[in-house]
């Protein structure tokens, strides 16, 4: 009779437990069914550190076994050697791997082609364009043949060609555009890019991109095809690492100017004034700061040396204090920020506003002109001054007699000290006296007579 009415409660308490060890698993299967699309960002210039972050991205993506690898593009271009590397990362992939130049208003200017083109599939948002990839620009914007020579600006340009050629055929786009991007710097918006094969797909989103590019079939480095399972995809966004995100952030032409110039006027203000510890450590932290950005760009030497010496000059006008050097130094130090970008680096591919702005160059020289305009008028102003040191400032101070004068000495007390003093005449102490001249520690003085 107990076993009976066991059963019943063992059979019930199985369901019971059946069900709850069930009821999760339908939320874990549907998270398990829902595809995973990693995702990355490279805004601003191709360097060293955008350059590794992307290649980490294909191996964290590949490692996580993502559906696929969304980049989202805005650059003006930049190293040459950072985009190769990018590209063989993408080209090597064993995990698809989309580009999205976008939001509206971005670009893939020059080296950003290259990166576009290495995609598997790619788009591009309403107004954004693409293009412009000529691989030298010198200072003025002139041809390559025009200022390296013609046979090295060919070299450049035959090579550069053969780069985006070989990406473009093994993608399967338009390797004719490609070449016309390098030899003729074509630019074109996003439906132009769509209609000439640059890429598939025009789309104002992220999402809607991915809700495009659902069923589309893609060949893998391994020789693998795959087809694309990317609609209502879940999103993973993949950090770069502290070191990339410095070398990034300060791989800006207007940064390392701004850098260069704390570096240079702090170092020269604890030249000049020793164990003051604060604007030489400022100096110095500017320095590595500009240094280490410096070594992620294209850096001219020789406007290194016109914003030395313009910081230099500017700081001689403390001890000068003629109004020229001031003003030479300022000049200086625009022309060192215009120049600072060195154009002609064959190892870049950049868009021509890839420069220190006038935003920049503008507001600092004329803060710097402003302050050394300001020195000049304070000094003059001092220079009109009576002299209140040395001997000379003696001269007409008035003091009390500690002792009385006589012309053979006495002690008066002037200017806070005590002195050895002489009169014509006896004065009684504690009389108000006035210096009239000064030989070696002796005040010659006479009685003032209230």
């Amino acid at each position: 009779m107990t076993a009976r009415r066991l059963a019943p409660c063992l059979l019930a308490t199985w369901v019971l437990v059946s069900m709850v060890a069930l009821t999760p698993s339908a939320p874990r299967a549907a998270e398990a069914a829902t595809p995973v699309v990693a995702t990355c960002e490279l805004e601003g210039v191709v360097d060293s550190g955008s350059g590794a972050y992307l290649a980490d991205c294909v191996r964290r993506a590949e490692a996580m076994e993502a559906s696929a690898l969304l980049v989202r593009l805005d650059t003006p271009g930049g190293s040459l050697e950072a985009t190769r590397t990018i590209v063989r990362a993408f080209l090597g992939a064993s995990v698809p791997v989309l580009v999205w130049v976008g939001p509206s208003g971005a670009r893939a200017g020059s080296a950003g082609v290259f990166i576009t083109l290495a995609s598997n599939l790619a788009a591009m948002a309403p107004g954004t364009h693409i293009g412009a990839a000529h691989p030298v620009v010198g200072p003025a914007g002139e041809d390559p043949e025009a200022v390296g020579g013609a046979q090295r600006a060919r070299k450049l340009e035959n090579d550069t060609v053969a780069f985006a050629e070989s990406i473009a055929r093994q993608r399967g786009r338009n390797a004719e555009w490609a070449a016309s991007a390098v030899r003729d710097s074509v630019s074109v918006p996003a439906d132009t890019a769509r209609q000439l094969r640059v890429v598939e797909q025009v789309a104002s989103s992220e999402a809607e991109f991915l809700d495009q590019a659902q069923g589309h079939t893609v060949r893998l480095a391994n020789g693998d095809s795959v087809r694309l399972s990317t609609a209502g995809a879940r999103l993973e966004a993949l950090s770069p690492s502290a070191s990339q995100r410095v070398v990034h952030a300060l791989a800006h032409p207007s940064l390392v100017y701004l850098l260069f110039l704390m570096a240079a006027l702090g170092l020269l203000v604890e030249l000049a004034h020793p164990g003051g510890l604060v604007p030489g450590l400022m100096g110095a932290v500017a320095l590595v700061l500009a240094l280490v950005a410096s070594s992620a760009l294209p850096v001219h030497a020789g406007a290194l040396l016109l914003l030395l010496l313009g910081a230099g000059l500017i700081f001689a006008e403390l001890f000068v204090t003629s109004g020229l050097l001031g003003a030479a130094g300022v000049v200086l130090l625009a022309l060192g920020g215009l120049f600072l970008v060195d154009r002609f680096d064959p190892g870049w591919f950049v868009d021509r506003s890839f420069r220190v702005s006038w935003a920049w160059v503008v507001p600092t020289t004329a803060v710097l002109g402003g302050a050394a305009a300001y020195v000049v008028w304070r000094s003059a102003q001092t220079r009109r001054l009576p002299q209140r040191g040395g001997d000379a400032g003696l001269v007409g101070e008035k003091g009390t007699t500690v002792a009385p004068v006589s012309p053979e000495g006495g002690e008066v007390f002037v200017h806070g000290e005590h002195w050895r003093a002489t009169a014509p005449s006896p004065i009684r102490r504690g009389a108000q006296v006035v210096v009239r001249r000064v030989e070696g520690l002796t005040l010659f003085v006479d009685e003032v007579k209230t």
